[in-house]
């Protein structure tokens, strides 16, 4: 079980580090693109494509990175009146299915589109199309390593909503 959390602990820190990289990168491009459409007349496309595809790859990486920590969003008005066994073998099943969805659509779908567009190039940036679609099956990747995590600490008992936020505030202080 510590191994389990040492992986999760790692994979948190790799995507916060990551979203908080694009972030930066996008407020500096952000500026750049203000500056020169304002200051100069001209505004420049390479920022603005920069922007877009930036902002996408932080959107992904951060669900992903909010998947990872539990704090996405829920409807779990009939899950929460389940207790016990019942409770467990559900959140298991939802797990699975969520693994089921990250690796085939976002994996292996984001892979298959990543390849198809490799030889068509971005407008202003001119870089292929396939490296901008790397998120998908990255993103996928991540959430699907999560799903595995989450399966094994509820085969373990472990009440995942309870406990996982409480420990990461305790981290944090």
């Amino acid at each position: 079980m510590e191994a389990v959390k040492k992986i999760r602990k790692v994979m948190n820190t790799c995507l916060m580090s990551l979203c908080i990289f694009l972030f930066a990168l996008m407020v500096v491009v952000g500026t750049y693109q203000i500056c020169t459409r304002y200051f100069f007349g001209r505004p420049s496309t390479v920022s603005e494509e920069l922007l877009t595809y930036s902002f996408t790859w932080m959107a992904l990486l951060a669900s992903a990175y909010v998947f990872g920590k539990r704090d996405h969003m829920r409807m779990g008005f009939i899950a929460d009146k389940i207790k016990g066994k019942a409770k467990q073998i559900l959140d298991i099943v939802l797990e699975v299915m969520i693994f089921g969805f990250a690796s085939l659509a976002m994996v292996w779908g984001g892979y298959s589109i990543m390849m198809l567009s490799m030889h068509q190039k971005t407008a202003s940036l001119g870089i292929p199309m396939g490296y901008v679609y790397t998120v998908l099956p990255l993103s996928g990747l991540f959430i699907a390593i999560y799903a595995i995590l989450n399966i094994i600490d509820m085969a373990h008992g472990k009440d995942l909503e309870l406990t996982d936020g409480i420990e990461e505030k305790g981290d944090i202080a």
